[in-house]
């Protein structure tokens, strides 16, 4: 189940140790009072993202599963029906779609089940009568469809599925006799709500399509229309009108020249329209085609076809998986991780020390919409080319074992995070700090008003900033991951068929892009630089919030320097203090360009030598004065 979640930012998952021989001392872990058995998983509203695992439904004692109000997507396995003892199933308030699986009517002592806003499409199952305990059934806001089924053949709802039924045993959701609470509302059922549902309150069947006066329901505009009914099964009480019978004499009275020219025009119409149909086969065919399941269903037909433009990396590296392996020495030399991947330290045989970033997640989790996503952020790295912004040297993608990796030149100085805040920031004088401020401004300025479309970097903080052998500053965009799910999920919601469709990666959602979000940022890192203090405190909070009351006072201002420092430049620290102000304007428009930022700092900030060696002599001479 841990596995199966990739992004956990509250860390409710941090003690879920497979080493650990005692699951019951877990976040959101209850077990029996013996300790021998899990019978309880409780983790709401904790922002985790992620899918359900298959393998949950081999927790044979579980009772109650919550992990409503979270970020989970994908579908609802089946192999939930294996929980025997399930009684609580909550997975409210979350982003799952497909079908509600009509095998969750063998969970025979349900008494809770809710599924409210998610994006749950298909029927309601009829199976879900079976549930005789059932007394809370809870699945506003879906886009579910079809009839409520009050009582159903059983034999054809399992038929539909692609279940075994036998015979014509009656199900439907009349047979659950002991539901107490029912919420169906904001879907699009249709037909007549059954006489078994008609004493719970209107309300409950609101915003669908259905029949009833009681309920407010949708606009017919809203309404998916009823299948239009063939001229052929019109009973005589439903015959054509008088005017639209005269119309049809008329029609059959044309003259013969009429009709050939009509015949002329369809056959011209039909030969253009074939034609594009052929030209958009080709078209789609010429180019290499991944196919990758988009779900796992019964069916092997259904699978998502996505077509590769060959030209999108055919400029950029790629690397082998072992020729990494061997690299990174067997992947054991990790220098950083995440929820969403893992960052090595390797060096290229005659060539140069590299950071490998790979991504996890597994094979049947990663969608074509992702694969063609993690292309063309392959594809927008490729592009940047500046001394302050980390190179992309290539990338790794294979199929066994599973791979996905971007490879990046590695900065030998560790991250600009590690020397501020782990004890080294005596490295880092005034001058060098200013350099570092420096180099990040020009960074930015390249990726925002140098490149087209620019570029943003996903989370600008200190630990996004890597350090050369001689200091200075490479911006890298390690969490770039997230964007890459990010998108591929607002697309994914558009999948409705069942087949394959043709899709080129000049369709795809563009980067996204956040300039203001970096600038505001940028006004974050500055301040954590020059104070050696990190942006947030738990004990004191946001350390901009304190800042504010000594940026904008020259006597004061001095306070929120590193007392680390030996010597600082109080003209430079003037203007440090007023890009911070402006960059954190609470007002978008009054926020300068990174274009006016880095002229500010170049004009305003002096880092030769010469300056240095003076402040310190003028510190030295201070000291021996005193």
């Amino acid at each position: 189940m841990k596995e199966a979640i990739y992004e956990d930012p509250n860390l409710v998952l941090s003690n879920w140790n497979a080493l650990d021989a005692d699951p019951c001392r877990w976040t959101g872990i209850t077990c029996n009072m013996e300790r021998q058995h899990v019978i309880k998983i409780n983790i709401s509203d904790s922002s985790l993202k992620g899918f359900l695992a298959p393998e949950m439904g081999r927790i044979p004692y579980l009772q109650e599963l919550t992990l409503r109000k979270n970020n989970l997507i994908g579908t609802i396995p089946k192999e939930l029906s294996m929980l025997k003892f399930l009684q609580v199933l909550d997975l409210g308030v979350n982003q799952l779609t497909g079908i509600i699986p009509p095998e969750l009517g063998n969970l025979t002592s349900l008494v809770k089940i809710n599924l409210q806003s998610n994006g749950l499409t298909g029927s309601l199952p009829g199976e879900l009568g079976n549930l005789k305990d059932l007394r809370e059934l809870i699945l506003d806001r879906n886009k579910l469809q079809g009839t409520v089924p009050g009582e159903s053949n059983l034999s054809s709802v399992a038929k539909i599925h692609g279940m075994n039924g036998s015979g014509s045993k009656l199900s439907g959701l009349c047979r659950a006799s002991e539901l107490k609470v029912v919420d169906l509302s904001f879907n699009f059922f249709v037909g007549n709500i059954p006489k078994c549902l008609e004493n719970f309150p209107s309300s409950c069947f609101q915003g669908n399509c259905l029949q009833g006066k009681n309920a407010k329901q949708r606009p017919p505009t809203q309404c998916r229309p009823r299948p239009s009914t063939s001229h052929k099964s019109l009973s005589p009480k439903h015959s054509l009108p008088k005017a639209a019978a005269e119309h049809q004499k008329q029609k059959a009275a044309k003259p013969a020249w009429l009709l050939a020219l009509e015949i002329a025009t369809g056959i011209m119409a039909g030969s253009l329209f074939l034609v594009a149909i052929l030209t958009a086969f080709q078209r789609c065919n010429s180019k290499p085609a991944i196919i990758i399941p988009w779900k796992k269903s019964g069916s092997e037909k259904e699978h998502l076809m996505v077509f590769v433009d060959s030209e999108l990396l055919k400029d950029v590296t790629k690397f082998g998986r072992q020729e990494l392996e061997v690299a990174c020495e067997d992947f054991s030399n990790i220098i950083g991780s995440s929820p969403d991947s893992i960052v090595y330290k390797g060096t290229m045989k005659g060539g140069p020390e590299i950071a490998v970033i790979s991504f996890c997640i597994k094979e049947q989790h990663w969608t074509g919409y992702i694969e063609l996503y993690f292309q063309r952020e392959v594809a927008d790295f490729a592009r940047l080319n500046h001394v302050n912004v980390g190179k992309l040297l290539g990338y790794c993608r294979e199929s066994t074992p599973f791979t996905r990796m971007l490879v990046f030149e590695y900065a030998s100085n560790g991250t600009l995070y590690e020397h501020l805040h782990f004890g080294e920031g005596s490295q880092l004088s005034w001058t060098r700090r200013m350099r570092i401020i420096l180099g990040i401004a020009q960074g930015l300025k390249y990726l925002h008003t140098e490149l087209d479309p620019p570029f943003t970097i996903s989370e600008l903080n200190s630990s996004a900033v890597y350090l050369t052998e001689d200091f200075s500053p490479k911006l890298v965009d390690f969490e770039s991951w997230k964007t890459i799910l990010a998108r591929s999920e607002k697309n994914s919601g558009s999948i409705g068929s069942n087949g394959s469709i043709c899709l080129l990666p000049s369709s795809l959602e563009k980067r996204h892009l956040d300039i203001q979000g970096n600038i505001h940022a940028f006004a974050i890192l500055v301040l954590e630089i020059i104070s050696g203090k990190p942006p947030f405190c738990k004990d004191k909070g946001f350390f901009i919030d304190w800042a504010r009351d000594y940026l904008e006072l020259p006597e004061v201002m001095s306070y929120i320097v590193d007392p680390e420092l030996q010597n600082f430049s109080f003209d430079d620290l003037k203007v440090i203090c007023e890009v911070i102000c402006l960059c954190i304007h609470p007002d978008f428009s009054k926020r300068p360009s990174m274009k006016d930022i880095s002229l500010m700092l170049e004009s305003g900030i002096d880092t030769s030598l010469s300056i240095e060696l003076k402040t310190s002599l003028a510190w030295a001479e201070l000291a021996l004065s005193s």
